[in-house]
C-alpha cells in the first residue's frame, strides 16, 4: 500500500486506525492463504489489502455505492478497484464466487442482513466468507459512546455485534468456522499512547478475548440436503410370476426333426 492512499483515508491519520488496519491485515493473510478455488471478491475497505496472500487467478475489488465521495473515488483510482455496485444487489451470478471478503461492509450498510443473504446467493457451496467488523461490546463500544467528538471515524459505525452477526449466518445456512477478538487497546489518536497501551493486547487475549475492540469471522456455505437410497436389491427384486415368465420367454425354443 502506497503512502498516499493511506494518508487520503480519514482512518489511517489516526494512530488507532493503523493500528486496527495491522490487525486485520495479519488475520486476512493468514485466512485466506489456505482458501483455494477460481473467483474471489473483496468488497469494501482499499486500504486492506485482503486477497493478497490468496492464490486464485481471478480477484476483484469492489467499492459499495454508499462509499461514493470524493476521497473514496480518489483512492478508488490508486488502488484500480474494479467495480461499484450496492452491497445488497451484486453483479454476479449465484453460486459464482468461491471467497467474498467483507471489511465492515455491515456496519456502513443501512441493511447488514440483505448484505449478508447476498453474500450467500453468490457464495459456490463450500465458499468462504471472511468479514471483520467493530464490537459494541468493548473499550472502542465504549469510547464510541462517550467521545464522539473525539473519535469524529466512528461516527457512522452502527456497532454489530458478533452474537448478532453468527446469529443470521445460522439462519442463513452459514457454518463459522473460526473467530477472533483483537485491539484491546484503546483507541488513541498518538502512536505514543498507543505504544503504551499495547500490553493490553497480550493480557485481553488470555483473559477477556470477547472483549477485543475488533472481531474476525470465517464462515463456510453448506448446503443441506437429502437423498433417499433404496438398497440395490430392491430395484432387482421381481414377482415370482413375472420372474418364470421372463425366463421362459429367454429360454431357446426347441425345433422339431
Amino acid at each position: 500500500m502506497s503512502e498516499s492512499s493511506q494518508k487520503e483515508h480519514p482512518w489511517m491519520a489516526k494512530a488507532f486506525g493503523r493500528y486496527l488496519l495491522e490487525w486485520e491485515q495479519q488475520r486476512c493473510d493468514e485466512a485466506v492463504a489456505d482458501i483455494f478455488g477460481y473467483h474471489s471478491l473483496q468488497l469494501g475497505f482499499p486500504q486492506l489489502q485482503a486477497l493478497r496472500q490468496n492464490r486464485m487467478p481471478h480477484q476483484w475489488l469492489a467499492m459499495p455505492s454508499m462509499d461514493l465521495n470524493p476521497e473514496s473515488l480518489a483512492c478508488q483510482e490508486q488502488l484500480q478497484a474494479h467495480l461499484c455496485c450496492a452491497p445488497e444487489a451484486l453483479p454476479f451470478a449465484e453460486a459464482s464466487l468461491d471467497l467474498l471478503v467483507l471489511p465492515h461492509t455491515l456496519e456502513l450498510c443501512q441493511n447488514p442482513h440483505a448484505v449478508l443473504r447476498e453474500a450467500v446467493r453468490v457464495l459456490v457451496p463450500e465458499g468462504r466468507l471472511l468479514l471483520f467488523g467493530l464490537n459494541p461490546f468493548s473499550l472502542w463500544g465504549l469510547q464510541h459512546g462517550l467521545e464522539r467528538v473525539r473519535a469524529p471515524s466512528l461516527n457512522a459505525w452502527q456497532g454489530l455485534s458478533y452474537l448478532r452477526v453468527r446469529e443470521w449466518l445460522q439462519v442463513l445456512a452459514m457454518d463459522v468456522e473460526a473467530v477472533d477478538f483483537g485491539c484491546h487497546a484503546p483507541a488513541v489518536e498518538s502512536e505514543v499512547w498507543l505504544e503504551r497501551w499495547r500490553w493490553l493486547d497480550k493480557l485481553g487475549h488470555k483473559a477477556w478475548p470477547v472483549l477485543g475492540g475488533a472481531y474476525c469471522v470465517l464462515a463456510v456455505k453448506k448446503v443441506h440436503g437429502m437423498r433417499l437410497l433404496e438398497p440395490a436389491w430392491r430395484k432387482h427384486k421381481t414377482a415370482p410370476k413375472a420372474a418364470a415368465a421372463a425366463a421362459c420367454q429367454q429360454a431357446p425354443q426347441r425345433k422339431e426333426i
